[in-house]
């Protein structure tokens, strides 16, 4: 068994932390891999996932009074108290002193990385975590690129250097464990709202079946 296989790398609420590494206005612009607004809504349930699951979440920009744009809003209203790392140039995250030190201060040994580009911005940072030792999860669906072409061969990359790739849905399911835990019921709310659009009618039609008679 290998360190990026089943259940070796599953990943665990206290072992994990999120890093969302350029989620800019300018940059969502440019992403035609898969549909924009499906990356929008799943890196909005990926913070709220962390936030439910209490991980940490590192932010990061890149030249974001640039053409890049600003963090999303919406997204920087879904993490008030958390400081963005604003990178003047570094383009692999790991190469700006501040978010490396940030990273190492979470004190967690997996990674859950999404951000714009997939091919560029993403497979860096996965590719340096993953030299540094950690266990790297890049999460493809709230990520994105400027064509499929360009997130086939860094998925490819990224797989080949023991990146385990990852969907938000699956993140999600893999730190929740059971749906009795912490964060169950939250849960299913984030996936009506955002990463699975058909599970608010599933929801909202359970919710409506009588509640069983007694024996």
């Amino acid at each position: 068994m290998t360190a990026n296989t089943y259940p070796a790398a599953r990943l665990d609420r206290k072992r994990a932390a999120l890093l969302l590494v350029d989620h800019q206005v300018g940059l969502l612009l440019g992403v035609h891999d898969h549909d924009q607004e499906e990356l929008r809504r799943n890196v909005l349930a990926l913070a709220k996932i962390a936030k439910a699951q209490d991980l940490p979440v590192i932010v990061t920009t890149s030249a974001d009074e640039g053409a890049n744009g600003r963090l999303l809003p919406e997204l920087q209203a879904l993490l008030p108290g958390v400081r963005v790392v604003r990178r003047p140039g570094e383009i692999d995250a790991f190469d700006n002193a501040e978010f490396e030190a940030a990273v190492r201060a979470t004190g967690r040994d997996q990674l859950i990385v999404a951000g714009i580009s997939t091919d560029v911005c993403v497979a860096f940072a996965a590719l340096s975590g993953v030299a540094k030792g950690y266990q790297v999860h890049a999460v493809l669906d709230a990520s994105g690129t400027w064509n499929a072409l360009a997130s086939q061969a860094a998925a490819l990359r990224m797989q080949a250097a023991g990146v385990v790739l990852n969907s938000t849905v699956a993140v999600a399911a893999e730190l929740l464990h059971d749906w009795r835990e912490q964060g169950g019921a939250e849960l299913a709310g984030i996936f009506a709202e955002h990463a699975l659009p058909f599970y608010g009618s599933l929801v909202s039609f359970v919710a409506s079946q009588p509640e069983p008679a007694g024996v």
